[in-house]
């Protein structure tokens, strides 16, 4: 099927829809802040785990002056299990510092804030505008940027080069959306090494499909 990146970019976004009528942010939380710190929690780490850490550690956590104020050692002892714990306990305190310092007290609305913040990339903020501020966003988690290059929008695995690209093709409204059922996809049908092609809603216009 002879189609333009933009059409088969549509096609994508209108399949995963249908597939997944409920694009939701797997990690769970009760606030901005709570946000950000369980996205630095899931680096090298899996939501599930994240899921069942957190809960502790917002319940003992509630204000940025609670982690401002921690023992350090007790953070890293209760997230330990999402790995790089000493990194991660050192980016909340200073996530938190950072907020109430230079934000206010508010978790910052643009990408470009938020990546002043300690541990905060730009897959990171473009969640936290997109989930909480309802801003335009492409978060390039790594099942995003697998899919995006079997269907062939993409021919990079550099993540701010599959963000910009994305935004290119992918309609403004849709894209944080796009991306959460592109995690969906990615975990269910469109496994890393062993991509169940027979049963994919893309399969019709997936370049790797057809091949």
């Amino acid at each position: 099927m002879n189609m333009t990146d933009k059409q088969r970019a549509d096609a994508a976004v209108a399949a995963l829809k249908k597939e997944y009528p409920l694009a939701e942010c797997a990690l769970k939380e009760t606030n901005p802040f709570e946000l950000l710190v369980a996205v630095r929690l899931s680096a090298q780490c899996t939501d599930a785990r994240v899921n069942l850490v957190t809960p502790a550690l917002f319940e003992k956590y509630r204000t940025l002056d609670d982690y401002i104020n921690a023992d350090i050692n007790d953070i890293e002892n209760i997230i330990h299990s999402c790995g790089f714990f000493h990194t991660k306990a050192k980016d909340i305190i200073g996530m938190a510092k950072g907020v109430r310092d230079y934000f206010g007290g508010t978790v910052p609305d643009t990408i470009e804030q938020l990546v002043t913040l300690p541990g905060v990339g730009r897959k990171t903020a473009n969640l936290i505008v997109g989930d909480i501020y309802g801003k335009p966003a492409i978060v390039t988690d790594t099942h995003l940027i697998r899919i995006t290059n079997l269907l062939g929008l993409v021919q990079t695995k550099d993540p701010y080069k599959v963000e910009l690209r994305l935004r290119e093709l992918i309609e403004p409204e849709e894209g944080n959306d796009f991306c959460h059922r592109a995690v969906l996809h990615g975990r269910a049908v469109c496994v890393a090494r062993r991509p169940a092609c027979s049963r994919c809603c893309m399969k019709d216009f997936c370049l790797s499909a057809q091949k």
